[in-house]
């Protein structure tokens, strides 16, 4: 081999590992991407965010269907539903066929090198490949990223099977409804699921540590979301802990702190998740991780070895496919250029249970502990012509504004599209436009936008006082 086989070896080709191979192939740069697997696209679009998006689709028009007077035949577990489950799965696998492909022509037409095989470390600058017949060659690189993900947390007390205690990888090739699921968790994943199990007719509950749902997120929204569950009625369990989980036949079973006992036909394990470093041979690199578990970078996502650059999952919060897109082309520009533009600060965060929300900035816990000086606009999407049409009885969106400067400080949205109306509030974030400009916009009617008016509308009555 010669002395330095690659400009960039990136390790994952998860959203972030993607990014950063095609803005180094962008730069004329000798580019080589190493997947494990037998499937590009990571967790991403094989077991994630894309597949389960995928299937909350059928269990989203289940539940359309439940509010438009069928609800008790959903929660009776007609029939029909399985069939929304088979349809979900094949729908599901054919969304990842179709971007696993797409992905392919564009990395290919790029000039980027697919690699597969298991990387380790050999020393700072060269990665052993182990190809899947097991032959292993030595690859040189002037800059690595690694980019291998994050997998679900699994406690060695927990008795994972793959057929009746899952995680949040092996739930998604469940062929069958449970006619009951338990979810361990409280988390994003956790809700997501229980919102994707009830509509289709699974008696759901839920058991958490603590007081409420996602409690990060704003107070309004946070209500909304558990009134949401409540009414496709899971049951919540907060404030509770689960201290044995077992499987008996058929049935599996959790205790309480408190020594009650639920079962279930299926449990599902979704508390946490954990960086990827499986078979890195971090040592050889000089590399290991903190007390936490993580390998520390710096802003510019750079190891202690400068070259090594660690981006996405692996590099901790957010966690978000978006991010580690942005992330890979940063940490590119940086090692090829020697710029980075500046990190974007405001980044949207969507959670896709039924109903989705999303938000972007900071809630209201967070200016009354800074101390500043806002005003709330609120809107209703019940209130517009196009939240009557689709029946969003309790569709939301929240703006903050600062009283002195008029500017955005946070919008807060729970509803159908809540994930792409914020991108309205966002843009108006980053150009630092006052409230006045959305007062003063027009959007198309009839349209769930027409909430960023009313609200604005809303914002400044309570300036002008």
């Amino acid at each position: 081999m010669n002395q330095c086989d690659f400009d960039l070896l990136v390790v994952g080709s998860g959203p972030g590992g993607q990014s950063a191979a095609l803005q180094a192939a962008a730069y004329g740069m000798r580019v080589g991407l190493i997947e494990r697997k037998p499937y590009i696209g990571g967790v991403s679009l094989q077991t994630g965010t894309i597949p389960s998006k995928a299937l909350r689709e059928a269990a989203y028009l289940a539940s359309r269907f439940a509010a438009g007077g069928m609800r008790q035949a959903v929660h009776g577990g007609s029939p029909v539903h399985s069939g929304f489950l088979g349809e979900a799965i094949g729908r599901k696998q054919r969304v990842i066929e179709n971007q696993e492909a797409l992905l392919l022509k564009r990395l290919m037409a790029s000039g980027v090198m697919l690699l597969p095989g298991e990387a380790s470390f050999a020393d700072p600058h060269t990665l052993v490949l182990r190809r899947p017949n097991g032959e292993q060659e030595r690859l040189r690189a002037g800059v690595i990223v690694l980019a291998t993900g994050s997998r679900p947390r699994r406690p060695a007390d927990v008795p994972f099977d793959k057929e009746r205690v899952l995680d949040s990888s092996s739930i998604l090739k469940l062929r069958w409804l449970p006619g009951r699921l338990l979810v361990v968790g409280g988390g994003v994943i956790a809700c997501e699921f229980a919102t994707m199990f009830a509509p289709l007719g699974v008696e759901v509950e839920l058991v958490d540590s603590h007081p409420h749902l996602l409690a990060y997120l704003d107070g309004d929204i946070q209500q909304i979301l558990e009134a949401e569950f409540l009414d496709m009625g899971i049951q919540l369990h907060m404030q509770t802990r689960v201290t044995r989980i077992r499987r008996d036949g058929d049935r599996v079973s959790l205790t309480t702190g408190e020594g009650h006992s639920l079962e279930a036909d299926v449990l599902l394990y979704a508390l946490g998740r954990e960086p990827n470093y499986t078979g890195l041979n971090l040592q050889a690199a000089d590399l290991a991780p903190d007390d936490r578990g993580w390998v520390r970078i710096n802003a510019q996502h750079q190891t202690a070895h400068p070259h090594i650059y660690i981006i996405g999952d692996l590099a901790g919060r957010p966690s978000l496919a978006s991010t580690a897109m942005e992330q890979g082309r940063r940490v590119v520009n940086h090692a090829f250029s020697g710029h980075q533009p500046e990190a974007a600060e405001l980044l949207p965060m969507a959670i896709y249970t039924i109903p989705e929300l999303s938000y972007v900035g900071r809630t209201e816990r967070e200016l009354h502990e800074q101390g500043v000086d806002y005003v709330t606009g609120r809107a209703r999407f019940a209130e517009t012509a196009r939240g009557q049409i689709i029946g969003a009885d309790r569709g939301f969106m929240k703006l903050l504004v600062d009283r002195q400067q008029r500017t955005l400080l946070g919008v807060h949205i729970i509803g159908e599209s809540a994930s792409e109306l914020v991108h309205v509030g966002q843009l108006a974030m980053v150009c630092h436009a006052s409230v006045d400009v959305l007062a003063a916009s027009v959007f198309n009617y009839p349209t769930l936008a027409e909430c960023y008016k009313s609200a604005a509308l809303d914002c400044l009555r309570q300036l002008s006082t």
